[in-house]
């Protein structure tokens, strides 16, 4: 017997509750990005200062340099015009992917023959130099030794193209944290405790009245895989079947990023239904950007929902 539905089944509030989601987001938006970002900033216009002194203000940019320095990589990808992707550098460079991902990641390739690497540093070297953008390092035109003040507004213009590019993971991420917070928070106050559930013990045996967030959960018959879950819930009183209730944390800044994504939470409760059974329980809890198109397709899927701004719509889950 499929459980009574609290959102997926009540189209006619949709409407007001997208916009009231979205006003939502946006307070938490104008309030969080400003600090957020001038952190982020600030952090990072060091680390691209590093890396213009490694290079000699971009005047030693060769392979040695690279090999000494390969965390300089995202920085120097951004002080081209136009900046670079990882792939489109891969790309131009014709380099080696796996090369340009641990450098990405602050690391050379460990396994790398020393010719080969070489040869590809070289490649990286030559598109880069190429590509840089000498408005805003106008020190290379005049080979002459760079102010302080240039390097210092140089550093500023490189750190706001990586924060940029680097934007929507800080926001999903601090919006992802406060979320589960927010759902702690909650189940703190009716009496749950947080307890993590032992690795290799049936999820029928979750202790009744606790919670634990990001579990991996084991789903597949004949090739098991683990998926993760945002938060695990065994409701006081569990159910007949001693199944816990599943939550997805989702939040959300546009609506096509969402459009985009919603396959993903259909494949999870269909893997969660071939292992567990069709009464598994598995929620979304929404904050953002999530309109009608997106809520059909879930409802559609058989995922429900709970919204952030009704938070107690929690309780219609037996807790």
């Amino acid at each position: 017997m499929q459980p009574r539905r609290i959102n997926a089944d009540k189209p006619h509030l949709w409407k007001a509750d997208i916009a009231a989601s979205v006003d939502q987001f946006n307070e938490w938006f104008m309030r969080f990005a400003p600090a957020a970002f001038r952190s982020t900033r600030i952090k990072t216009t060091e680390h691209v200062k590093a890396a213009l002194i490694a290079t000699r203000d971009l005047r030693s940019l060769d392979s040695a340099t690279l090999r000494a320095n390969p965390g300089a990589l995202p920085t120097l990808r951004m002080c081209t015009a136009p900046p670079l992707a990882v792939d489109r550098l891969i790309g131009l460079a014709s380099a080696n992917k796996s090369l340009i991902g641990s450098m990405e990641e602050g690391r050379l390739a460990a396994r790398m023959k020393a010719e080969l690497l070489e040869e590809n540093l070289a490649k990286i070297c030559r598109v880069l130099t190429k590509l840089l953008d000498r408005d805003i390092f106008p020190w290379l035109d005049g080979r002459k030794d760079p102010t302080d003040h240039e390097r210092d507004r140089a550093s500023t213009i490189v750190a706001d193209r990586l924060c940029s590019a680097v934007a929507n993971p800080i926001v999903r991420n601090a919006q992802e944290q406060r979320q589960l917070k927010m759902i702690g928070d909650w189940l703190d106050k009716r009496g749950y405790r947080k307890q993590a559930h032992p690795a290799g013990t049936p999820l029928t045996e979750m202790a009744a009245g606790t919670y634990t967030f990001r579990m991996n959960l084991p789903v597949g018959k004949t090739v098991k895989v683990n998926i993760p879950i945002d938060v695990v819930i065994q409701p006081k009183s569990p159910r007949k079947d001693r199944l816990p209730i599943l939550i997805e944390a989702k939040s959300a800044g546009d609506f096509t990023n969402t459009n985009k994504r919603r396959k993903e939470e259909a494949t999870k409760i269909h893997q969660l239904q071939a292992t567990y059974g069709e009464g598994i329980r598995f929620v979304l809890f929404l904050c953002g950007y999530f309109g009608s198109d997106y809520l059909g397709y879930e409802a559609a899927e058989g995922i429900d929902w709970v919204w952030e701004h009704r938070i107690d719509d929690l309780t219609k889950l037996g807790l």
